[in-house]
């Protein structure tokens, strides 16, 4: 897991072949007019989920994602995800190879807050409870396939 601002994501960017184009798009200057939904980056190897969402309050539900790497930013709002290492976490469900997404019973071991401007990574070693700030989250949750060369 990865925590920055987006001003040194060109930091990250070596660090897999589908960065340099998540962070491309997450620099945009026109970024907090997108359209809620799927916007394709680089068909499906890289793209991007835009929300306007309510925090649940401090609660959030652990999962992971096989496929895909996470790269959750912020627009605006004040983010907070909980967060613990994939090994030994009992599932809640079975993996869901269409959704790329498995939930588990267990509770994060840390707590981190994402402000508007920052970004979070997450592997596939990365089991992540997003979603748990307060008020209105603005975010861009970038997917970033793990198997991209």
């Amino acid at each position: 897991m990865i925590l920055d601002k987006l001003g040194r994501s060109k930091l990250y960017e070596p660090m897999h072949h589908g960065f340099a184009a998540a962070f491309e798009f997450l620099r945009r200057k026109d970024l907090a007019d997108f359209p809620d939904g799927k916007h394709q980056i680089i068909d499906d190897l890289v793209y991007v989920l835009i929300s306007r969402e309510e925090g649940r309050n401090g609660v959030g539900r652990l999962e992971a994602h096989q496929k895909y790497i996470d790269v959750q930013y912020v627009v605006s709002g004040d983010e907070r995800i909980g967060w613990r290492a994939i090994e030994g976490l009992t599932p809640a469900t079975e993996y869901e190879t269409a959704k790329d997404i498995q939930f588990f019973r267990d509770e994060p071991t840390h707590w981190f807050d994402v402000k508007a401007g920052e970004f979070a990574i997450f592997l596939p070693t990365d089991a992540h409870a997003p979603l748990a700030g307060r008020g209105a989250i603005h975010k861009a949750v970038v997917k970033v396939a793990v198997d991209y060369r």
